[in-house]
């Protein structure tokens, strides 16, 4: 194998997204035989002494793709923050997982969990353009013109223009109305922040679909790996192509690691 960028090496390695892999080299957490790598920094798989924290990588482990239903007050996170449980550990498989970008804090539904950096890194960025569904209760139904401005895209806190969006009323409710919005970028708290500014309160927020992903009946809290015809779905949304399978890593180490 010839070198490549280490980002993508330690991505294939199912230590995170390309982008969350620049931090690790950022962070001074990568060494390259010996030395600490910088980004930019470009290795060979099979060559190189490459480790993480000082621990080596280990040969590609197989792609593990998982549906989660989010519950509110869960972190999208790998690592624990405190006192708040978070995505990864409501998923009782032994892979080294990580989440496909983010659900807030407050918010619920859809969130993607793999070890396929490659993957994670063209579902989240934003040139790619895939798109988000939810379904969102406001304090009440909203009207024609605010549904257009949303529809338009409106500027927001931080200076940028929203993309258009599709937006629609689903139906009323006693507590207000559910409304759908389909969008193809995830700026943070872009929803809640597009509402406020449109003078709506959102009541509840959920992810349906990412792609050709859908939640379905799934319950908070309820996980499964994606059918085969998912992941299809996936690599052809993404054009990653499937990695030919694995030599299977020794089980007495972490899966993408070895001592």
């Amino acid at each position: 194998m010839s070198a490549e960028r280490l980002q993508k090496v330690l991505a294939r390695a199912g230590f995170g997204s390309r982008r969350g892999c620049e931090e690790l080299i950022r962070d001074g957490r990568v060494s390259v035989n010996g030395r600490t790598a910088e980004l930019g920094s470009s290795a060979d798989a099979e060559r190189d002494d490459i480790r993480v924290d000082g621990a080596r990588l280990a040969a590609p482990v197989e792609p593990v793709y998982v549906l989660l239903h989010k519950p509110v007050g869960v972190l999208s996170a790998a690592r624990p923050q405190g006192d708040r449980p978070t995505a990864v550990g409501l998923v009782d498989l032994p892979e080294r997982l990580f989440p496909v970008g983010r659900l807030d804090l407050d918010s619920e539904g859809l969130l993607l969990l793999t070890n396929d950096g490659e993957m994670a890194q063209r579902l989240t960025h934003p040139r790619y353009g895939h798109e988000r569904e939810y379904r969102v209760l406001f304090d009440r139904t909203p009207q024609a013109l605010q549904l257009e401005s949303w529809r338009k895209g409106i500027v927001l806190p931080d200076g940028a223009r929203a993309l258009p969006a599709r937006v629609w009323v689903e139906r009323e409710a006693d507590q207000g109305a559910w409304v759908r919005v389909v969008m193809r970028e995830g700026r943070k708290r872009q929803i809640r922040e597009t509402a406020r500014l449109l003078g709506l309160r959102v009541r509840r927020l959920i992810r349906v679909r990412m792609d050709g992903i859908v939640l379905g009946t799934m319950r908070p809290g309820e996980w499964r790996k994606l059918t085969p015809g998912e992941v299809a779905k996936l690599r052809r949304a993404t054009r990653v192509q499937a990695e030919k399978p694995a030599r299977k890593p020794r089980t007495d180490r972490r899966p993408g690691m070895e001592a």
